[in-house]
């Protein structure tokens, strides 16, 4: 058997737990695990006036209507099925980690929701597979989390890309684009349509890392920094994104 003789143990900080044995599911990190896991979960229920979201073991479920009794009445329907397979499957859900979230630009409070009975907390924030989505979708939450992480991470990069670092000009650059870039410029194709305003928030942070990697002096101009480096701005990258995105596609 697949999880036959196999156990668990949960480790936090330095204390270990028991061993208990695995009864259900799938082993994580095995080559078997996804498959098993996709073929497990393939008789999940759907309904027509919902629709599910599902990454791995992260599942969102979606209803639209512009009544939001309407809406509510959809999602209860829904998770009341749901509820049902997860347990008939065995599978634990982490309640705790499941929220409510209404995205809408309206007044309107929808009814609050329940899961196998208990309440499902209502919030105006939700991250939901890296981005951070906010009630009106203004992604001003993601940008200036994705600022904070960029801060952090060139702190702890610093004895690197410093101006007194000796690293090589196009190894400075090769981290931008490998660690950097990779932060901010996850999930661009959604959050790119925010407000020209907010979009600006990432752009002193490449502005800062360039001058610090060329040790460039006050009176130079981002700009010609951009253009020496073949660096684009936040803007024009994020439109070449955009492009490419469409064009794939398109095809």
């Amino acid at each position: 058997m697949y999880i036959a003789e196999r156990n668990f143990a949960v480790r936090h900080n330095n204390t270990l737990s028991d061993h208990y044995p695995i009864e259900a599911g799938v082993s994580q990190g095995s080559v078997l695990g996804p498959l098993l896991f996709l073929i497990c979960t393939a008789d999940i229920p759907k309904a027509g006036n919902t629709t599910t979201a599902s990454f791995a073991n992260d599942v969102a479920v979606l209803s639209v209507n512009e009544d939001p009794v309407s809406a509510t009445q959809h999602l209860q329907t829904h998770l009341n099925s749901l509820a049902e397979w997860y347990t008939r499957w065995r599978i634990k859900v982490n309640q705790a980690k499941s929220v409510q979230d209404i995205f809408t630009i309206r007044r309107s409070i929808c009814p609050p929701l329940t899961f196998k009975s208990a309440p499902i907390p209502v919030t105006t924030e939700v991250k939901y597979l890296g981005p951070h989505l906010d009630q009106r979708l203004t992604w001003n939450t993601h940008i200036q989390a994705k600022r904070r992480q960029l801060s952090i991470k060139f702190r702890q990069l610093h004895w690197l890309l410093g101006r007194n670092s000796k690293l090589s000009l196009n190894n400075k650059l090769l981290l931008y684009k490998v660690v950097f870039k990779r932060i901010w410029s996850y999930g661009v194709q959604l959050w790119g349509c925010a407000k020209p305003t907010r979009l600006q928030i990432i752009q002193p942070f490449q502005s800062k890392f360039l001058r610090n990697i060329v040790n460039a002096p006050w009176y130079v101009n981002n700009q010609l920094l951009h253009t020496d480096l073949h660096i684009p701005s936040i803007t024009d990258e994020i439109q070449r994104i955009a492009t490419t995105t469409c064009t794939i596609m398109d095809r």
